[in-house]
């Protein structure tokens, strides 16, 4: 699957607007996303752009049920 291009600008920009206290799901990203007219296809999509970016150090997971994402803290 490509990404489409600013997919993951698109999405670190809710992220880093919520607090760092504050992880999101998918649902709660792309519902930002939404009221912004910048969604993403589905909570589905915003998952998997998140779970490609975690593969390479920049998001942060916390298996819960549901999933929850926040940036990644910078080295």
């Amino acid at each position: 699957m490509q990404f489409r291009r600013g997919e993951f600008e698109r999405i670190r920009t809710v992220l880093a607007e919520a607090n760092d206290d504050e992880p999101l799901t998918a649902r709660e990203i792309h519902d930002r996303l939404a009221a912004r007219d910048v969604a993403l296809d589905s909570p589905h999509r915003v998952a998997t752009v998140l779970g490609r970016r975690a593969d390479a150090g920049d998001i942060e997971v916390i298996e819960s049920q549901p999933y929850r994402y926040r940036l990644a803290d910078s080295p």
